[in-house]
């Protein structure tokens, strides 16, 4: 079949038009800064879902003689007195001699939306003397909530990651043997209840609170939607109007702005620990021209005796230890002054800092002075 020159004409604009949308898609995902961008779910809270404290007070029995000591007569020892009572036994002051019982606070987490039956795990604590948990069996233990309701319902064997033993010269620990968990140890009992379909408004709550990336996730949202139906009420709320088309489907409006991309903003900060000597810095700290000097007096004294003794078959002098003292000062002469210029980034005032032969320990001090002198435009939090 010949190919016209109308044949041809078609063939190159279809091949321009491909071209040209290929070079449309190279350019969008170069200028996306897809590494920099974070989904709203791993950067917001949604009002209403989250954990509940659950807390209760128990026994652990079935101890190898590493329980409390009930003949002090504590708080054990009236726990295991009322627990016998209400199972029909009358023990005795003389009676109650174990080591075999510890004292114990048990604490769990209630996710969201827990359903009644289902199962959460708890971990265990020895509140009074108990040496280790290993072994032990929880007893019943209600858990309940900052209302004082009881939630959830513990018991089971508990698992130790640790252990101690030792005798009478040595004792070796590993971990911390009264502390215990029990995978799925607690059965609910009671549900929270919270309906989110009949909800009118959701409320996102910033985990680092900011204007500008608030903003972002407003505009992210009614960018999606189509509508104005978000807002930011502050630096850490944003309100958010349930639309019509999601009217009774609030979960899958959740489901559906969780995955929306921004590139979260934040404030030029340094975080520094005095204790580990770690240093932290934001990408957006930023200096103007400052002169930096670092230097250190270190005098090192070492002792080196020596032995001095006669010759031999000397009939006259003893052996006796000579004192030898070196005393090294170093005058930090080799540091120099650095200039730092306007404006420049993080990696370069590292660079520069680490060109002096800076530690962790001086460069606190170092960004601490800077500060002082007005050059660091960031806000330096010590923890």
């Amino acid at each position: 079949m010949p190919i016209t020159a109308q044949t041809r004409v078609m063939f190159w604009q279809a091949l321009s038009a491909g071209l040209a949308s290929l070079f449309i898609l190279i350019l969008l995902a170069w200028a996306s800064p897809a590494n920099a961008s974070s989904r709203i779910k791993d950067i917001v809270d949604f009002e209403g879902v989250r954990d509940n404290m659950l807390v209760g007070y128990g026994l652990v029995v079935g101890l190898n003689g590493t329980g409390d000591s009930i003949k002090t007569g504590h708080f054990t020892k009236q726990s295991l007195q009322a627990m016998l009572n209400r199972l029909g036994v009358k023990p005795t002051d003389a009676g109650l001699d174990s080591k075999n019982v510890a004292a114990v606070m048990v604490t769990a987490a209630l996710p969201a939306f827990s359903s009644k039956g289902s199962r959460v795990d708890v971990t265990v604590s020895a509140l009074g003397d108990s040496k280790s948990l290993l072994g032990g069996t929880l007893l019943v233990t209600p858990l309940m909530g900052a209302d004082g309701e009881v939630y959830a319902v513990s018991q089971g064997q508990v698992a130790v990651g640790g252990f101690t033993t030792g005798g009478a010269a040595e004792t070796v620990t590993k971990g911390v043997p009264t502390s215990a968990r029990i995978a799925n140890g607690a059965i609910v009992e009671r549900e929270i209840a919270f309906d989110m379909d009949t909800m009118k408004n959701v409320k996102l709550s910033l985990r680092n609170p900011d204007f500008t990336t608030a903003r972002r996730i407003a505009e992210a949202i009614n960018a999606f939607l189509g509508t104005t139906a978000s807002q930011p009420t502050d630096p850490s709320t944003v309100q958010i109007q349930v639309p019509l088309a999601y009217s009774g489907q609030v979960v899958n409006l959740m489901t559906d702005i969780e995955q929306l991309r921004i590139e979260p903003d934040q404030i030029a900060r340094i975080i520094i620990d005095e204790q580990s000597g770690v240093i932290v810095m934001g990408e957006n700290v930023r200096l103007s021209t400052v002169a930096i000097a670092q230097g250190n007096l270190t005098i090192r004294i070492t002792e080196t005796p020596q032995v001095s003794q006669p010759g031999p078959f000397s009939q006259t002098g003893t052996t006796t230890t000579v004192n030898r003292t070196n005393v090294q000062v170093d005058q930090g002469g080799d540091k120099q002054l650095a200039v730092v210029q306007n404006g420049v980034s993080l990696q370069e005032f590292v660079n520069s800092l680490n060109a002096l032969g800076i530690g962790p320990r001086d460069m606190i001090t170092i960004l601490q002075a800077v500060k002082a002198a007005g050059a660091l435009q960031a806000e330096i939090e010590v923890m």
